[in-house]
């Protein structure tokens, strides 16, 4: 799970949503009713879809387990909860049907105090809250929010583990390859390698990899100090350009 940042609505979805929630609103709606509204809101779907996809860097993968194209709309505070945020464009994430149908499904752990349990990649970084440990596959909580969240989402199943053991070996195949073209003087080759880092599934690796490059032990972590050069490059963190989130483009 990494970081990512909302963008602005354009004034007609975002009025369509604001006009959509204040029905529910008047008309006090229950759980059922707020996803038979939601349900047949097509164009504002659409629409939703549309912006959450710009959001995500490189290919449009989960936003919480990072593999999978996404294909749903997920309500972060489920319907079951707060029928009234069917349409809260800060509720809606881009999800695999995986995360959505078979992991979370209406899961929405509080504290004692009543305060959510799982992390808003969109209201804080995840990075404070669950580190994924690279050569392992596998997220350890950092925080009782952390362990929340790998529970829920079941960030730490099987297939996840083993595809980003795979994702870190081939990211680091690439950085050195990339580093290489560089010094031979090849910046077209060296920018296409380093799209490609964007453009696959578990981007939490890259995510990771660029957030641990300045740790005492970086070059044990991160397979060599060939790696934590070529991540030092301010091309590929695209997230510390706006302040841990992306700038909007990929490295060309």
């Amino acid at each position: 799970m990494i970081r990512v940042h909302r963008h602005a609505l354009p004034a007609g979805l975002g009025q369509k949503l604001r006009v959509a929630t204040e029905k529910l609103h008047a008309e006090a709606a229950d759980t059922q009713l707020a996803r038979t509204r939601w349900k047949a809101a097509k164009s504002i779907q659409q629409g939703v879809r549309t912006h959450l996809s710009d959001m995500v860097l490189g290919i449009k993968s989960c936003m919480y387990c990072g593999d999978h194209l996404s294909t749903d709309i997920d309500h972060f505070e489920p319907l079951a909860e707060t029928p009234l945020r069917a349409f809260d464009w800060l509720n809606h994430f881009l999800a695999c049907s995986h995360c959505n149908s078979h992991e979370k499904r209406d899961r929405f752990p509080r504290d004692e105090a009543g305060v959510p349990l799982l992390v808003d990649p969109s209201g804080e970084d995840p990075h404070d809250h669950l580190m994924l440990a690279l050569a392992a596959g596998r997220y350890e909580s950092l925080t009782s929010r952390g362990s929340a969240t790998i529970d829920v989402f079941g960030l730490n199943r099987q297939d996840l583990v083993d595809a980003r053991i795979a994702a870190f070996d081939c990211m680091c195949a690439v950085l050195r390859d990339r580093r290489r073209l560089l010094r031979a003087g090849d910046a077209a080759k060296a920018g296409r390698l380093a799209k490609s880092l964007f453009d696959q599934p578990f981007i939490d690796v890259l995510y990771t990899m660029l957030r641990v490059r300045h740790h005492s032990r970086a070059a044990l972590i991160l397979d060599g100090p060939e790696v934590v050069e070529a991540l030092a490059d301010p091309a590929l963190d695209l997230w510390s350009a706006t302040g841990s989130g992306r700038s909007g483009s990929c490295p060309r």
